[in-house]
């Protein structure tokens, strides 16, 4: 059983003695950093840590968080832009803002809608979101499953192009989606896809899921994180945004190479699963959990 309780800021998600999660859904982080809800702490039903929380090569990481760099000319990502081949620091840093949640319930799994809108720099709201995010405990796995999905809708009188830094002409920098960025000790961690077991080599794969393998300072156990892509997303099976060096973070990228015009009017969904798993686990093993999560569908559970 997973309960939740919420406060003014955030949200937090227990199981037995263990804080799985916490969403802050309200930042008071710099406009420049791109205020937006984030999971963090983040951890395993052992209670061991996976995420990191504004690190000091890019502290505009939060944990597991949706950041876009590329959403027509604004950025909600946090930090400078890519433009014209390198990197500019510029008045374009917008804020995902909460307005409300729906649906709210804390039992056998944990769940909640949200409503947000997307705010730029300078004060238009280009895009409105509807969020849904899931949870559920599977302790016979040592495991548990996040269910995320997100409908944005272009609130704007003009298309708006999303796309990355690869679009705009830096190779293999197509982050931009669901981004997980894990502690430091992750670093040099293992990549696990369908195919194997590798590293910095998969950036730019496909995949219906991915997942990264990473060990813990304090008593020197593992832990994976498997990440599943929806059929139903446009373009499954996605483009990975995988790093194991010089830190580690995945990022399921439906941006990665390709722009993707979002009409006046029109709503694009996204729906993914992390599981996060005690102990480092084999291809096989990890094939088995994404097919949990998928049988799960716990995002559907919350109603319109």
């Amino acid at each position: 059983m997973i309960s939740l309780a919420r406060d003014d800021a955030s949200v937090t998600a227990r199981w037995e003695d263990v804080e799985l999660f916490r969403y802050v859904y309200r930042s008071d982080d710099p406009q420049a950093e791109s205020p937006r809800p984030y999971f963090h702490p983040v951890r395993t039903l052992r209670g061991d840590l996976v995420t990191v929380f504004r690190p000091h090569d890019h502290v505009w990481h939060r944990g597991i968080a949706l950041s876009l760099p590329h959403v027509g000319a604004e950025n909600f990502w946090g930090g400078p832009t890519f433009r014209g081949g390198r990197y500019v620091q510029l008045p374009n840093d917008g804020a995902m803002r909460h307005e409300s949640f729906e649906g709210f319930a804390g039992d056998s799994a944990a769940r909640f809608d949200e409503r947000l809108r997307w705010v730029t720099e300078s004060g238009e709201v280009p895009v409105t979101e509807r969020r849904r995010v899931a949870a559920a405990a599977w302790p016979d796995d040592g495991a548990w499953v996040l269910a995320f999905e997100t409908a944005v809708t272009n609130a704007s009188a003009a298309g708006i192009d999303i796309g990355s830094p690869t679009t705009e002409g830096r190779p293999d920098a197509g982050y931009g989606g669901l981004f997980w960025r894990g502690p430091r000790s992750f670093t040099g961690g293992t990549v696990v896809t369908p195919d194997g077991t590798g590293g910095d080599e998969l950036m730019g794969s496909r995949g219906p899921w991915l997942a990264f393998a990473g060990r813990h300072d304090d008593a020197g156990g593992a832990s994976t994180l498997v990440f599943r892509d929806a059929p139903g997303n446009f373009c499954h099976p996605t483009q990975w945004f995988v790093r194991s060096t010089p830190f580690a973070a995945v990022c399921p990228a439906p941006f990665f190479d390709k722009v993707r015009t979002l009409a006046p009017g029109e709503t694009l969904t996204l729906s993914y699963q992390i599981v996060v798993a005690d102990s480092e686990l084999s291809p096989a093993a990890c094939a088995a959990l994404a097919a949990r999560a998928a049988a799960a569908d716990l995002t559907q559970v919350t109603g319109e």
